[in-house]
């Protein structure tokens, strides 16, 4: 009974600009909800950060993690329907994470939401964490609309998307090895920085000066446009435990500086050459790894210089929220895709062009 239901309410959502979506993110470690109008308003986005549960650690703890969205989600859910002034009764559907991200994270977010929604009677749909994150571009910037280039680039992820229509994606390219995020932390992790790495290492990259070469060769843009942080990781480690073997001061600031300079240039370089083959004239910068002021600098220096426009959403939209899971859900709805039933299972790893039909 209740599948069916939520098909015929589902099948509503097409075509309805005032749809209300309530979104619920929990891949990592951030507790989230919020609620969505039209796939573009947002009215409200309430976060819960587990940072400084996890500073001790000096990274995130899955189990910690997941206990910790269990004790938030139900106060935080309450709290998203408040800020927006809706009930229950007023959502079109429930949209969740269900991947990629930490398996008993996303457990949580997926149980809740499909016992949320199984009580209220609305619609679940299932969304794709990379997806979304490129969806927060649609609410902060409303006339934006495909086809576009978006780069993807999270502590999970570093991917070139073609985005041809608002459900069709092709990757491009993207990282053979470790992302992008995942290697700044690494690179904080080898020199002692507190966590979160990331941003600790592009402030302290303003401090030093990119004066050191870590990797020997000059690494060009790939004919694949694929992209490989493992190696300027490994010559980041290689170079510290030189300096400590030999009893040297280690210029921390230099070193982000270099290995910010060095993993940032190409990767707008190779943004840049993804802009050139599809000739569209907007590229979209998403993720985590997207509130880096340098790397949007440098991106916005090759949209000058090679005539394309680049839109990113504010930094509370590139870290991990559920008003981009709310904002992908409405789009996906358009085209009768994400509608899931309760047996709906968290997935560490998706393969991109998965879709939930």
């Amino acid at each position: 009974m209740y599948i069916e239901l939520a098909q015929q309410q589902f099948d509503k959502i097409k075509n309805n600009p005032d749809a209300v979506i309530l979104g619920i993110e929990s891949s990592c470690d951030e507790t989230a909800a919020a609620v969505v109008r039209g796939g573009r308003i947002m009215l409200s986005n309430v976060i819960a950060s587990q940072i400084e549960i996890h500073k001790r650690f000096g990274g995130v703890v899955p189990e910690v993690a997941s206990r910790n969205h269990t004790l938030a989600l139900p106060d935080i859910i309450d709290e998203a329907l408040k800020q927006a002034n809706v009930s229950a009764s007023d959502l079109s559907a429930v949209a969740v994470t269900y991947g990629a991200g930490l398996i008993g994270a996303l457990l949580v977010g997926v149980a809740a939401a499909k016992s949320y929604a199984y009580a209220i009677n609305k619609p679940l749909i299932a969304v794709n964490h990379i997806e979304a994150h490129v969806s927060a571009n649609y609410i902060s910037h409303p006339d934006l609309k495909p086809p576009f280039c978006a780069l993807v680039a999270s502590g999970g992820h570093t991917l070139l998307l073609n985005a041809t229509d608002y459900n069709k994606y092709a990757m491009l390219g993207g990282t053979l090895d470790d992302a992008l995020g995942e290697a700044f932390d690494k690179v904080a992790r080898v020199l002692g920085l507190p966590y979160p790495g990331g941003p600790n290492v592009e402030k302290l990259a303003h401090e030093g000066s990119a004066n050191i070469r870590l990797y020997k060769h000059p690494k060009g843009v790939r004919e694949d446009l694929s992209l490989s942080y493992s190696g300027l990781k490994t010559a980041v480690v290689n170079y510290v435990n030189t300096l400590r073997q030999k009893g040297e001061k280690i210029p921390v600031a230099d070193i982000c500086a270099s290995f910010t300079s060095e993993s940032l240039s190409l990767l707008a370089k190779t943004a840049s050459e993804a802009m050139k083959r599809t000739g569209y004239s907007r590229l979209v910068l998403a993720g985590g790894v997207a509130s880096n002021g340098d790397l949007r600098r440098l991106l916005c220096a090759e949209g000058e210089k090679n005539g394309f426009t680049v839109s990113f959403p504010p930094h509370v939209l590139c870290t991990d929220n559920a008003a981009m899971v709310a904002s992908r859900a409405y789009f996906m709805a358009q085209d009768g895709l994400g509608l899931a039933d309760l047996s709906l299972n968290a997935k560490s790893h998706i393969p991109f062009e998965e879709k939930i039909l």
